[in-house]
């Protein structure tokens, strides 16, 4: 399995979300509820309109089955008002726009291969790397501990990982102050 890293530069991060703005409502809300809530995207696929009509989202983790809640960041919340409206509680979030091939199914979430596909596309329009589905859930992680680096428990904690050593080699943080270190070798 590939390495993916996090979007590190937030000029390329609003640049996405513009990118995708343009292009689709539900790929550049896609984004931004991975990049403001760290969910998984097999989480973020299973969102129910009815969960986002409030100011935080409650929420099962598949991977993990404990229950997380987040606030769904206020920079989305007029466009996500305009997303939703009309919508029922029941639908989910993020439908796919194609009927599904072996069930036969329509409104279904869309599919992690469109949410990578989406990704990538954007990320190559910035020149990015190493990007993934993970990318998102790694880029709120780097962001929040580059907000504050003393909240590396917190963080721990949201990720729910182990150690503090796991949770900054899986937001790249060990990887860059490694070769902050070697540059700095007179």
């Amino acid at each position: 399995m590939r390495f993916v890293q996090p979007i590190r530069d937030k000029e390329v991060i609003e640049g996405m979300k513009a990118y995708l703005k343009a292009r689709s409502l539900r790929d550049y809300l896609f984004f931004c509820f991975g990049i403001y809530s760290g969910l998984r995207v097999s989480d973020l696929r299973t969102l129910k309109v009815g969960m986002v009509r409030g100011t935080h989202v409650t929420i099962r983790e598949q991977k993990t089955k404990k229950i997380k809640k987040f606030i769904i960041h206020p920079i989305i919340r007029e466009d996500l008002n305009r997303f939703i409206a009309g919508k029922d509680d029941d639908e989910f979030l993020f439908t796919s726009r194609q009927i599904k091939t072996k069930s036969r199914l329509r409104n279904q979430p869309i599919d992690r291969s469109t949410a990578y596909r989406k990704l990538n596309n954007a990320a190559r329009h910035f020149g990015l790397k190493e990007i993934g589905t993970h990318t998102m859930r790694k880029t709120w992680g780097y962001h929040l501990y580059r907000q504050d680096p003393s909240n590396l428990a917190l963080l721990m904690e949201m990720f729910n990982h182990s150690s503090q050593a796991i949770t900054l080699r899986y937001i790249g943080v060990t990887q860059e102050m490694m070769d902050a270190a070697i540059m700095r070798l007179a």
